[in-house]
């Protein structure tokens, strides 16, 4: 099994125009593949903060009202994550075999429009071996026929539509891999986290996954970065699910940043990353 280590860290800033209750989803989530070591969330003075987390996917979220002014939200954690090596052999599961609790992965959701996308998936890759290599295959062709284009899409574009203009930023390649999966019968998901990639500027990155021979297996049409390296904050049906934040009110974002980096548990820095400071600090 490998281990990663990454500091990670979010800061934003916003003015409130009115009064506004917010939601944020950008806590490290409690999941079996990563241990948090330290962690520590600042938000504004006078702010009241309630917490708590999704008991069925893990996510961890934190609300709270918010008067007009700015506002400050910072959140520092150090996380290990942990990876094994997948068999690339791994078989699809009949439908009929799909877990209850993973059922609804299969289905059509607001930004994977599987049911459109049906006639295309079956065109390009109903011939395909079922399986992980199948799987493979359509992430290498998102990779290899929609364009990586920062301004290309907005929050409300769906995967036909990234599928229609061959152009998207990471969650837009995420959405049309999913949806090309479960128009193929195999369940997938979208995954959003931490992770370190050679193109600034560091952002929220979104890639999926999909349920192959009775489990989940990462994936990401992008290739930005190792899937396994990745520090999940978020899992859903699709972006709605796991947006970092979402408000009720009228809100300017003036500041977002966000740093990542990584080192082995045994001190030793990957060659062109960031070195590491160990110690805990505050934000």
């Amino acid at each position: 099994m490998a281990v990663h280590l990454s500091t990670v860290e979010t800061v934003l800033e916003y003015q409130v125009r009115e009064p506004t209750h917010f939601c944020f989803n950008l806590e490290a989530a409690h999941w079996p593949t990563q241990s948090i070591l330290s962690e520590r969330l600042a938000v504004s003075s006078n702010v009241a903060v309630h917490s708590f987390t999704d008991p069925g996917s893990g996510n961890r979220f934190f609300r709270f009202d918010a008067q007009p002014g700015p506002l400050l939200v910072g959140y520092k954690a150090q996380v290990e994550v942990y990876s094994q090596q997948i068999d690339e052999h791994l078989p699809e599961a009949p439908v009929g075999q799909v877990p209850d609790d993973i059922f609804h992965y299969l289905m059509p959701s607001r930004y994977c429009e599987s049911d459109v996308l049906g006639s295309a998936a079956q065109q390009l890759f109903g011939n395909e071996p079922p399986g992980l290599s199948r799987v493979r295959t359509i992430v290498e062709w998102i990779h290899e026929s929609i364009s990586y284009r920062p301004g290309s899409s907005n929050s409300t574009t769906t995967a036909q539509e990234v599928f229609v203009q061959r152009a998207g930023v990471c969650r837009d390649f995420a959405h049309l891999g999913i949806a090309l999966c479960r128009a193929l019968n195999i369940p997938a998901r979208l995954v959003v986290g931490y992770v370190w990639f050679d193109e600034p500027p560091q952002d929220f990155h979104a890639i999926f996954e999909a349920w192959i021979g009775d489990r989940w297996v990462l994936v990401d049409p992008t290739g930005m970065a190792p899937v396994d390296r990745l520090v999940r904050i978020g899992t859903g049906r699709d972006a709605k699910d796991v947006a970092f934040s979402t408000f009720f009110g009228a809100v300017e974002m003036t500041r977002k940043e966000i740093t990542v980096a990584e080192a082995d548990p045994r001190g030793r820095v990957p060659s062109g990353k960031p070195s590491v400071q160990l110690a805990a600090e505050g934000i």
